[in-house]
């Protein structure tokens, strides 16, 4: 942004010069057909005054760089660029004249300066300073637009990779907490269920650990993450659940959200099994449908039985996390009926 944009790479440069080129020659066929003078002083005159125009618009990017439009008023840009046109094309004028009038003399050439010619080429020179700088104008806004909105991208990339770790920080101490209390419990009246537990849990910790920067997993590398939570659960409830999966084999290739289906599992065993009488089926269901994998976790309860209440952080964690992840809100469901909770993920494929 801070240099000039038509010397930034050899594209803009030759595009410069081909316009400049194709500028001069629609001048010099103007100029000898409408003055009648011969083609090599057209081609003179042509060949001074354009170039020089061409080369002094390379120089224009410096007024319209310093003499920003954030930063100064309309009336203080007017007035410095109306100087600035005087001034250039005066330059140009007195300078090209001088080259005109020598390259003249010396090719033998009669002269043919006018002061109607003097006053068109001061027409053509503000005008073409006003044209240039508003074209740097115009670099200038969309080069900061686009670095503004590269910023913005990526500040927006930050704020959500922070809300997703922040997220995923609040799955892991829940089930960390109870796993440690259950441990405790387990320590002195069962120490062999309770090294199994401490064994299973650092298994589990160590895949949450080595995939915590991972934004997804494949489903498979998940699932079998979720079997060693259920091994370390097991070992608190025995009996009370069971695990089935109806897993189509598309499913299990395919990329899902890290640590999304720990909280699912979580909230089962706190909602249905902690209090269940009866045992309790926790079946899991995925299955490509449409433009989704349907992902769907589903476990009986007891209508009668005493309902767990908690925060609600699993299940909102885990909509707040799709949503981020993949710009769509509405990607999980949830269902009661007949005795069957069941939770609905819709992953995009």
């Amino acid at each position: 942004m801070y240099s000039n944009p038509i010397l930034k790479n050899s594209k803009s440069i030759y595009l410069y010069i081909f316009f400049s080129v194709v500028v001069t020659a629609v001048y010099i066929f103007f100029l000898q057909f409408s003055s009648g003078i011969s083609f090599s002083a057209a081609l003179l005159d042509g060949l001074v005054y354009n170039y020089l125009l061409f080369g002094m618009g390379l120089g224009f990017w410096y007024p319209a760089r310093f003499i920003s439009i954030e930063d100064n008023s309309i009336t203080k840009i007017v007035i410095s660029h109306l100087l600035g046109a005087v001034l250039a094309t005066g330059f140009w004028i007195l300078i090209g004249h001088a080259t005109l009038n020598f390259l003249l003399d010396y090719y033998n050439l009669n002269s043919f300066e006018t002061n109607n010619m003097l006053a068109w080429r001061s027409l053509i020179g503000a005008m073409f300073y006003f044209l240039i700088v508003s074209f740097y104008y115009m670099t200038i806004y969309y080069v900061g637009y686009r670095e503004r909105e590269i910023e913005e991208t990526v500040l927006k990339n930050l704020i959500t990779q922070a809300e997703l770790k922040s997220l995923k920080f609040q799955i892991n101490p829940h089930f960390i907490f109870n796993s440690l209390n259950s441990m405790s419990a387990l320590t002195s009246i069962d120490p062999e269920r309770a090294r199994s537990m401490i064994l299973k849990l650092a298994d589990f910790l160590r895949y949450t650990l080595a995939n915590s920067d991972k934004q997804k997993n494949k489903l498979r590398e998940e699932l079998a993450n979720i079997k060693l939570y259920l091994d370390i659960e097991k070992i608190r409830f025995e009996d009370k659940f069971e695990f089935k999966e109806e897993l189509d084999d598309v499913c299990l290739d395919h990329p899902v959200p890290n640590m999304i289906l720990q909280p699912l599992f979580e909230n089962a065993i706190k909602h249905a099994v902690y209090e269940a009488i009866e045992p309790v089926t926790l079946t899991l269901k995925c299955a490509p449908v449409d433009e989704f994998l349907k992902i769907t976790l589903e476990n009986n309860f007891e209508e009668t039985g005493l309902k767990k209440k908690g925060a609600g952080i699993g299940l909102k964690n885990i909509s707040d996390r799709l949503a981020l992840i993949y710009g769509t809100s509405n990607l999980m469901k949830i269902e009661t009926t007949d005795n069957i909770f069941r939770i609905v993920l819709f992953i995009p494929r």
